[in-house]
């Protein structure tokens, strides 16, 4: 594990591994038996590494359960087996010996169970069961801050389930990047979501996984099926990487074009685990928009900035452990970016802090105090101490 950074440090980015039937414990009863099982619940080797995570929970282990607790490289480890990976009253100690701030929490698993249905009312009851269950996973901890899920399939509903999770405790809602159904994102029916979470100041979040990826017909090329990206938790595949963008950057180009950020100037947008080289040509690309097609479409004359300057003011991004960030800040500006470890998923690598540093290069403090921390509390609408 290299050095990490003497600069106060924020992680965007990290995830709950959810035990056997985690989120069956927080359905209501309508629900609890038509939620879709965990592919890997009942697998062998899934079993022996939850197994073996319980039995250090359990004080079985008690030397590896001290080798966690004082060694980053091995505290790190990925998967159930990582300090506070499975149990949220040890995520605490995982942020003290990372000497991080805050940490983001997304869920890994519980989205297979009910995300891709067409049943409402299953896909708003499993949303309710997950927003309950990451506010329970982060509640002994202050610095640990939940990320619920709200599908917008229904803004009726989606309204309403917004409401609850606010009250709730979620810090941030993770928002599907693809269109809702046979709408737009920047539909007018959203407005009243948009209102309420500029006011409550719990930002929306895109993560890897909550839009499309590249249509199963592309990897279908007369060889072996590739491998996905380490065993992730998001099951990327070589193909996927190059248009991991394109459902973030549909999302965001509505609503910079179709006025929201106008409209709803303090809402924040996380853009989570989807990469960041693309964010340049974004910029171009919404600003050439503007000026090509305002004489002809006059909600464009409303703007009272440019295109690219609701990026830079509303819109946060992680880049991905291998990325040029000193390129990136130098291409789009320092305001944009956040650092993230992906603990535990493998993705993150296993020296974020070093890797991050390392691409970092020649910039300078008060950049880097942006893309470490300073820009992940903007997002969150987080006062700097």
């Amino acid at each position: 594990m290299s050095e990490r950074t003497a600069l106060p440090v924020c992680d965007a980015d990290s995830h709950l591994m959810e035990p056997p039937n985690w989120l069956e414990d927080y359905a209501e009863a309508s629900i609890r038996e038509r939620l879709k099982p965990v592919g890997l619940v009942d697998s062998e080797m899934m079993s022996k590494i939850v197994g073996a995570a319980q039995r250090r929970l359990d004080g079985q282990e008690p030397e590896t359960d001290a080798l966690l607790r004082s060694d980053l490289s091995h505290s790190l480890q990925k998967g159930w087996l990582g300090l506070g990976a499975m149990e949220g009253s040890e995520r605490g100690a995982l942020l003290d010996l990372m000497g991080v701030s805050y940490q983001l929490v997304f869920p890994t698993l519980a989205l297979t169970q009910f995300a891709r249905t067409r049943d409402l009312d299953l896909l708003y009851g499993g949303s309710r069961a997950l927003n309950r269950g990451m506010v329970d996973f982060c509640a002994s901890d202050p610095r640990v801050l939940p990320i619920g899920y709200l599908p917008l399939t229904d803004p009726e509903r989606a309204l309403e389930l917004a409401k609850e999770a606010v009250a709730g405790g979620s810090s941030a809602l993770w928002v599907p990047s693809d269109a809702p159904g046979k709408i737009s994102p920047a539909h007018t029916d959203f407005y009243p979501i948009w209102s309420l979470l500029e006011e409550a100041r719990v930002p929306i979040v895109l993560h890897v996984g909550g839009g499309a990826l590249l249509p199963q017909e592309y990897h279908r090329n007369g060889r072996p099926m590739p491998k996905d990206w380490s065993g992730g938790g998001e099951n990327l595949r070589m193909k996927d990487f190059p248009v991991l963008h394109h459902s973030p950057e549909r999302f965001l180009s509505c609503m910079v074009l179709d006025g929201i950020f106008e409209r709803f100037s303090e809402l924040r947008c996380g853009v989570i685990e989807q990469g960041a080289a693309w964010v340049p040509a974004l910029m171009q690309h919404v600003d050439a928009a503007a000026r090509n097609f305002g004489k002809f479409e006059p909600e464009l004359k409303n703007l009272s900035l440019k295109p690219s300057e609701y990026l830079r003011r509303q819109v946060r991004v992680t880049p991905l452990v291998f990325e040029d960030v000193e390129w990136l800040i130098e291409s789009a500006g320092p305001e944009l970016f956040l650092f993230s470890t992906d603990f535990p998923h493998p993705e993150g690598g296993r020296d974020p802090f070093g890797k991050f540093e390392a691409s970092l290069g020649k910039i300078g403090e008060k950049e880097r105090r942006l893309f470490y921390a300073d820009n992940f509390l903007d997002l969150m609408q987080i006062e700097a101490a």
